[in-house]
């Protein structure tokens, strides 16, 4: 697999990343220092022995593995992928809260979550606090809500694992008999967390009166290539889609500088750092007609061995501008997964409520990524509905063909964004 270095540029504007869930029914913790507003609680004491980072490795390393999992499914088209598998983790791990029995175990087999709670809801609290840091050359927020039926029977201690380790916010809103209002109000809320980049996230008509709970997942960013490209140096170029297929694409160019960068038979693979170094966007190239065996290969341990060997190189990096919108319904993805029960009337989702009858009966995902000399800007919304060294010469990158890109927080390992350039228009 290759992973493209193009353009370092690209300005990474702003990700961002929703997940709702509607409910119907009959590792450094740097705590307050790096906050933003809303704080997760993070208790170390509870874990001893380093456990926590533990925990926190663990949980990553879920996040990503489900991240390759989903981005197989949907290699196999041939067209674009973008979607975060951050906040679709996020978002289901809200709801696992309040899973029971083997709706439970088979969220848990999908997201391979942490099943001890102060374990998961620990390492919860340290990714969320770390991402949510201070003082940064970029922007990178994140952000829950519940939206709960005014006078439904919620229980208090779900409410409190939600607000205490996921920062989310505890609303109420009249879903019975006003369900369109309530939904105009949630897509407000996620436009308003994603920079109005995701906008409709739930389309009409899928918030109705038997709703009664919406969980959402926000997440945002927006950084500035650490080295830009220069926009007077972008030109036309062709981009071999397929062997028998070539668009015209604006090539972006940035020659002469040092980025990590290594190759193997089969790809190349670029880092391209934000302002700060903290984020960064790496490109995965395979050669010409070897995308289907790349992605075949993707994993968690191969990402980390593709990254461990990336070494300080020059390398001259042609990437084209790209913008990308997807949305997808991951309702049938999720249950080919393994997670049938919880979108049928069998579900156990009692630690949320004690009434019967509450299910999962939608899941959408929403994407946004613009990629240019600046930088880049992304936005994805989710929701869930549940019904109640030294001189040689210079390395070339030149993305004229489909490649993957992963936007990764290096602090945690955390892969906020992830996709596949298949047609850059």
């Amino acid at each position: 697999m290759r992973l493209n270095s193009m353009d370092r540029r690209i300005l990474l504007g702003s990700v961002v990343i929703v997940l709702a869930v509607v409910v119907i029914g009959s590792y450094s913790p740097l705590v307050s220092d790096w906050l933003t507003g809303t704080t997760a609680k993070f208790d170390e004491s509870v874990l001893e022995d380093g456990g926590y980072m533990v925990a926190t490795k663990t949980t990553v390393d879920a996040s990503i593995r489900f991240a390759f999992e989903l981005y197989e499914r949907y290699s196999a088209g041939n067209g674009n992928i973008l979607f975060s598998p951050y906040s679709i983790s996020t978002a289901l791990s809200m709801v696992y809260e309040g899973a029971g029995g083997e709706t439970a175990e088979e969220v848990a087999d999908v997201f391979h979550f942490i099943e001890e709670p102060s374990e998961r809801k620990t390492a919860t609290s340290n990714i969320h606090n770390t991402l949510n840091g201070k003082d940064r050359d970029y922007e990178l927020h994140t952000a829950n809500a519940l939206w709960m039926q005014e006078d439904y029977p919620i229980l208090e201690d779900y409410v409190d694992a939600v607000m205490n380790y996921y920062s989310g916010e505890a609303n109420s809103l009249n879903f019975s008999g006003a369900p369109e209002e309530s939904r105009v109000t949630i897509n407000d809320w996620v436009e308003e967390k994603t920079n109005d980049r995701i906008k409709e996230l739930f389309p009409p008509n899928s918030i109705y009166p038997d709703v009664v709970l919406v969980l959402t997942n926000a997440i945002y960013f927006k950084g500035d290539w650490l080295i830009e490209f220069d926009e007077e140096s972008t030109s036309k170029d062709t981009f071999h889609v397929s062997p028998v297929e070539s668009v015209e694409v604006d090539m972006m160019s940035l020659k002469g500088e040092k980025f990590n960068y290594t190759q193997t038979d089969e790809m190349q693979i670029l880092e391209l750092p934000y302002t700060g170094k903290d984020v960064s966007m790496i490109l995965i190239l395979p050669n010409e007609g070897n995308m289907a065996d790349v992605e075949s290969t993707l994993s968690c341990d191969e990402l980390g061995v593709l990254t461990e060997g990336l070494e300080e190189s020059v390398v001259d990096i042609y990437l084209p501008r790209f913008k990308l919108e997807t949305k997808y319904f991951l309702k049938e993805d999720l249950i080919e997964m393994g997670m049938p029960i919880a979108f049928t009337p069998s579900a156990n989702f009692t630690g949320i409520s004690k009434e019967e009858g509450l299910f999962i009966d939608k899941v959408i995902h929403q994407a946004f990524i613009e990629v240019n000399e600046e930088g880049t800007e992304a936005a994805a919304a989710t929701g869930v509905v549940i019904a109640l060294g030294y001189t040689q010469p210079n390395e070339v990158f030149r993305a004229d063909h489909p490649f993957i890109f992963i936007i990764q927080d290096k602090a945690t390992g955390t892969i906020l964004f992830m996709g596949r350039v298949a047609n850059p228009q």
